[in-house]
């Protein structure tokens, strides 16, 4: 991955200072980078579109995930 590529990893505000939590990279371009933040370097990243992210995070604002 060139260094224009390279993940720029950051969490949701709603976080504080919980480190139990997700964070995503979207400069990437074209792709939304998921990981774990507890983790860090050594979680897992979960790769999905862009628009795929922007869908998921419009629903997840919309409270459509709620049981």
């Amino acid at each position: 991955m060139s260094s224009s590529n390279t993940p720029v990893w950051r969490k949701s505000s709603r976080s504080g200072g919980a480190q139990q939590c997700v964070e995503v990279a979207t400069n990437v371009p074209g792709t939304a980078l998921i990981r774990d933040s507890k983790l860090c370097e050594h979680s897992p990243i979960i790769g999905v579109g862009s628009t795929t992210f922007a869908v998921f995070l419009d629903a997840v604002k919309a409270d459509r995930f709620q049981g």
